[in-house]
C-alpha cells in the first residue's frame, strides 16, 4: 500500500467529497478496552507507509486479506490496527514480519479506482503495542495494549515544543508543498505527542525516519528526535532555496540578455547592418568558399560552420568552433611557391653566404639539379646537419631557402618534452591548439617551405610522452603526406616540405629517427678557414654594426691569427666574431672621444685591446725525452696535441692509468702493454720487469675527460721508451688504434688532428695507412710542410719514433732475497 501527502489531497471526481469522507471517519467509535487494558481488532498490513495517530491519509487496498479485514471492520463499525511490514516486498507477511508498535485506525468507505484497486481514507487514533496474534486466516487479528500519552507538558517538553514549532515555521516558509495552514494548525496543538506526530506527517521525511518516530513511545524523546530532523530539513531547504534563487537569477539574466539582443538585432536590421554573429558566420562562409581547400577539409569545415550557425551566440562552444574553422581556412593546403631551379644561381648564393662546407653545398646543388631535370619530383630530401655550435648549420638553412626561392621557417626543439608540442592537443581540452608543425606551416603560408628543426638531438621524453617518436611521422616520406595533428584530426600533406634538422651530436638521436635522415657532418673550422671567414664576413659585418665603416679599418693576418689562437677556443666562429666586435667597439670609442685611433690592427695591439691571453694552445716538446710521446686528439673545437707520459717504478707488476681516461682508452693501454710483453725479447726488455715494476701512464690536463682508442700506439710508444731508455723524437706526432698483434687500425678526425700537428710545429705525423684517403681535404700548406708517414704495424711506429741509442739507463728489477738464497745454494 502507498499513500499521498494528505496536505496535497485534491478534490477528486469521486462520489463523495473529501470532507464527507473525513466526517465518516470521525463517526467510527474506538475499540472498547477490556479489563486487562487490551483491545482486540483486525490487522491492516501497511507497506512503504507510516500512519501517525490523529492524522488522516489515503491508502490503497489491493491484497485480498487486507480487503477482507477492512470489510469485516466496516461491517462491525470497528477500528483496525495498522501494522507496518518490516519487509515491504512481502505479499503474505507472517506474524513475525511486523513492527511491534502499530496504530489504531478508523477506515472510511472503500472506493473503486480505475486500475482495479480500491482506495479509502484512514485516520490514526492511538499507538498500540502488540501483545499477541489471535487469528492468522483469512486475515490477521491481534490483541494490543493502548499506549496513553500525557496531555500536558513539563518545562523541558514545552521548550522542545517551541523549538519544533519555530523550525517547522521555517520549513513551511521554504517548502512550497506545505500549506501555511499546517503551521497554524500546529500552533493550536497543546499535547506534545500529537504535535510531534502532526509535524512528522507534514514533512517530506524518509520512510526510515518516520519509522523511528513511530517506534518512540515517549513524547519527549520523540520531540527531541523530531527537532534533529527539522534542523536537517531546514538546512537542506535553505540550500535548495539558495540554489533556486541563483538559478532564477541566471535565468532572468539570460532572458534579459536575450531580450536586449533581440532588440539590438531589430535595430541593426532597420539600419541595414544585420547582427554581428550572423555577419561573422557569413564572412566565414565566404572565406571557406574563397579558400582552395581539398575535399575532406572543406567538408569538415562546412559541417562545423553549420553547427556554428545553429548555436546561440553566447554558447561556450562558439569560440572553439570559430577558432577551429579559422585554422582550417588559414592553413596552406595547396598554396605552393615556385622553386628556383637555376643551379648556377644557387651555387652563387651558397658561396656568397658561406665559406667551406663543401659536402652540404654539393648535396643541395645535386638536389636542385635533379629537380630541374624532373620538376614533378615530389620526394624531398630530409637532411640532418651535425656539428659543433657556431659552424653555420642554421644560417646555411637560410641560404638554401634563399637559393631555392622558398619560404624559410624554423622551430627550435631544444628542451621539448611533451608529445603534444609536436602533434597538438585534442579539441576536448580548453585552450587546445595545433602542434608546432601545423602552427609553423600556417606561419609559412606555403605548402613547400624549407622547414628547419633546430636542436633535434635535445628532445627529451617523460610522462607526457616521447616527442622524438612523434617526429617519426613528420620526417618519414612514406607517412608525412598524411600527417595527423590531434587538434585538426585531418590529414595534412607535408611531403612537399624540405626538412633540414640540426644537431650537435648523433648520440642522443633515437636510431629509428636517425634512419629517416641523411646525415651531413659539419666539421669544425680549421685556422685557415677561420681566417678566410673573418675576412669575408665577420670583420665587414662588425665594422658596419659599430659605425666605423668609413674608417677603412683592417686586421693584419698575424693579428687575426693571434686572436684565433690566444683568445678563442672553439670549432665555430661565434667567439671569434665577439672578439672582433670588441676590437671594433674599442676603435669606435676612440673615434667618438676624439682620440687617435688605429686604422690597421697589428699583432702587438691585440693584448692592449683585448687584455691578457685567454687560451694557451698546446706546444710540441722542446727536447727528445724518454717515456713521453705526442698523441694527436680530436675535440669538438678542433684538433689538439696531447702528451702521454709514462713512469716506471719498483712495484708488483701493476699498471696505473690517470688523467680522466675513459674505459675505451684504458682498454687501449692494456692492449698496448700486452703487445709489448709479446715482443719483449725483440725489444730487449727483461720479462721480470713486468712482474716487479709498476707502470704509470698519465695524460696531462686531468680535469678534461678523454676517451677513444686512437691513443693506443702513442701509449705503446711511450711505454716502450720508458722500459728501454730510448728517447721519443719530439717532432713526431702519432694517432692510431693498436691491436694485441701490433696492427694499427684507422681512426677518425684525421683532418683536425693533422692540422693540430701542423699548428703545434711538429714535423712528422704517423697515420694508419687506411686513413691516407682522408688527407684529400687537407690544406696544401699543411701537406707540404708536414711529413705524413702511413703505418701498418706497431714495429713501424717504434722504428720511426724512437731513437736507436739508449739515452737513459733502463730500469732494472731488483732481485728478491729469495732469489739470492737460491743462487747461494
Amino acid at each position: 500500500m502507498s499513500h499521498q501527502n494528505n496536505w496535497n489531497e485534491d478534490e477528486d471526481n469521486f462520489d463523495l467529497t473529501l470532507s464527507q469522507r473525513t466526517e465518516e471517519l470521525y463517526r467510527v467509535p474506538n475499540m472498547e478496552v477490556g479489563a486487562d487494558g487490551l483491545i482486540e481488532a483486525v490487522v491492516l498490513p501497511l507497506r512503504d507507509m507510516v500512519i501517525f495517530p490523529r492524522m488522516v491519509s489515503p491508502i490503497f487496498v489491493g491484497r485480498e486479506a487486507s480487503l477482507l479485514a477492512v470489510q469485516e471492520a466496516q461491517r462491525k463499525e470497528q477500528t483496525v490496527i495498522g501494522l507496518t511490514q518490516k519487509d515491504p516486498d512481502l505479499d503474505e507477511p507472517g506474524i513475525d514480519d511486523f513492527l511491534p508498535v502499530g496504530v489504531e485506525m478508523a477506515v472510511g468507505r472503500l472506493l473503486d479506482m480505475p486500475d482495479g484497486s480500491r482506495s479509502a481514507l484512514v485516520q490514526g487514533r492511538k499507538r498500540v503495542e502488540i501483545v499477541e496474534f489471535t487469528r492468522v486466516k483469512p486475515y490477521l487479528k491481534v490483541r494490543a495494549r493502548v499506549i496513553h500519552e500525557p496531555q500536558t507538558a513539563d518545562r523541558q517538553t514545552q521548550a522542545l515544543m517551541r523549538s519544533a514549532l519555530s523550525l517547522f515555521e521555517r520549513c513551511v516558509q521554504l517548502d512550497r508543498s506545505i500549506p501555511e495552514e499546517a503551521h497554524m494548525f500546529a500552533l493550536n496543538i497543546a499535547e506534545p505527542g500529537w504535535l510531534s506526530d502532526m509535524i512528522a506527517t507534514s514533512l517530506s521525511l524518509t520512510y526510515e525516519a518516520k519509522l523511528r518516530l513511530l517506534l518512540i513511545l515517549d513524547p519527549k524523546a520523540r520531540l527531541s528526535q523530531l527537532n534533529n530532523l527539522l534542523a536537517q530539513e531546514v538546512d537542506v531547504l535553505e540550500l535548495e532555496d539558495e540554489i533556486h534563487s541563483r538559478v532564477q537569477n541566471e535565468v532572468d539574466k539570460g532572458q534579459r540578455e536575450f531580450y536586449l539582443r533581440e532588440q539590438m538585432k531589430q535595430i541593426q536590421n532597420e539600419l541595414g547592418e544585420g547582427d554581428i554573429f550572423s555577419r561573422d558566420v557569413s564572412d566565414l562562409k565566404k572565406k571557406l568558399e574563397a579558400a582552395n581547400l581539398p575535399e575532406e577539409p572543406k567538408k569538415v569545415a562546412l559541417k562545423e560552420l553549420e553547427r556554428l550557425n545553429q548555436m546561440p551566440p553566447m554558447a561556450p562552444e562558439v569560440g572553439m568552433i570559430r577558432t577551429y574553422i579559422d585554422w582550417i581556412v588559414d592553413l596552406p593546403w595547396t598554396n605552393s611557391s615556385p622553386d628556383n631551379l637555376d643551379v648556377k644561381n644557387a651555387a652563387k648564393i651558397l658561396e656568397r653566404d658561406h665559406y667551406g662546407l663543401k659536402k652540404a653545398k654539393e648535396r643541395i646543388l645535386e638536389y636542385i639539379a635533379v629537380r630541374s631535370l624532373k620538376p614533378k619530383k615530389e620526394r624531398q630530401p630530409i637532411l640532418c646537419f651535425v656539428g659543433p655550435p657556431g659552424v653555420g648549420k642554421t644560417s646555411l638553412g637560410r641560404s638554401i631557402a634563399d637559393a631555392l626561392g622558398r619560404k624559410f621557417v624554423r622551430v627550435s626543439l631544444g628542451g621539448v618534452r611533451d608529445e603534444a608540442e609536436i602533434r597538438g592537443h585534442r579539441r576536448t581540452y580548453i585552450g587546445a591548439l595545433p602542434g608546432r608543425i601545423i602552427q609553423t606551416m600556417k606561419r609559412a603560408g606555403t605548402a613547400n617551405p624549407l622547414f628547419m628543426l633546430d636542436e633535434i638531438d635535445k628532445l627529451y621524453s617523460d610522462f607526457r610522452g616521447d616527442p622524438a617518436s612523434a617526429m617519426l611521422e613528420v620526417l618519414d616520406p612514406e607517412q608525412n603526406y598524411a600527417f595527423s595533428d590531434h587538434y585538426l584530426e585531418l590529414p595534412f600533406d607535408l611531403s612537399k616540405v624540405m626538412f633540414v634538422t640540426t644537431a650537435n651530436s648523433l648520440g642522443n638521436i633515437p636510431s629509428p629517427l636517425l634512419d629517416r635522415m641523411e646525415v651531413i657532418e659539419f666539421p669544425g673550422y680549421i685556422e685557415e678557414e677561420k681566417m678566410e671567414i673573418a675576412n669575408r664576413y665577420l670583420i665587414p659585418r662588425q665594422i658596419e654594426e659599430n659605425g666605423i665603416d668609413d674608417l677603412g679599418l683592417a686586421f693584419e693576418p698575424a693579428a687575426l691569427q693571434r686572436i684565433i689562437r690566444e683568445y678563442t677556443y672553439e670549432a665555430g666562429v661565434r667567439n671569434l666574431e665577439r672578439e672582433i666586435g670588441r676590437v671594433s667597439r674599442k676603435v669606435a670609442r676612440m673615434k667618438a672621444e676624439g682620440k687617435k685611433y688605429p686604422v690597421s690592427i697589428a699583432p702587438e695591439m691585440i693584448e692592449k685591446l683585448l687584455g691578457p691571453q685567454q687560451v694557451f694552445p698546446s706546444e710540441a716538446e722542446r727536447t727528445d725525452e724518454v717515456g713521453v710521446a705526442t698523441s694527436l686528439a680530436w675535440t669538438e673545437t678542433g684538433g689538439e696535441i696531447m702528451s702521454v707520459e709514462v713512469a716506471v717504478l719498483e712495484g708488483k707488476g701493476g699498471m696505473q692509468m690517470t688523467g680522466q681516461m675513459g674505459e675505451v682508452m684504458q682498454e687501449s693501454g692494456q692492449a698496448a702493454l700486452t703487445y709489448i710483453k709479446s715482443r719483449a725479447a725483440a725489444l730487449k726488455i727483461d720479462l721480470e720487469a713486468f712482474e716487479r715494476l709498476d707502470i704509470h701512464v698519465h695524460m696531462p690536463e686531468g680535469g678534461i675527460p678523454k676517451d677513444g682508442p686512437s691513443a693506443g700506439i702513442t701509449m705503446a710508444t711511450a711505454i716502450v721508451s720508458a722500459l728501454t731508455g730510448r728517447a721519443v723524437f719530439r717532432h713526431v706526432g702519432m694517432t692510431g688504434e693498436i691491436t694485441l698483434r701490433g696492427r694499427v687500425l684507422p681512426i677518425g678526425g684525421v683532418r683536425e688532428k693533422v692540422l693540430a700537428a701542423h699548428r703545434a710545429g711538429l714535423k712528422t705525423v704517423l697515420l694508419p695507412e687506411k686513413n691516407m684517403k682522408d688527407l684529400v681535404e687537407l690544406p696544401k700548406t699543411a701537406k707540404s710542410e708536414l711529413k705524413i708517414i702511413p703505418i701498418k704495424h706497431m714495429d713501424d711506429v717504434l722504428a720511426i719514433a724512437l731513437s736507436k741509442e739508449v739515452t737513459v739507463e733502463p730500469p732494472r728489477p731488483k732481485k728478491s732475497t729469495r732469489d739470492d738464497n737460491s743462487q747461494d745454494d
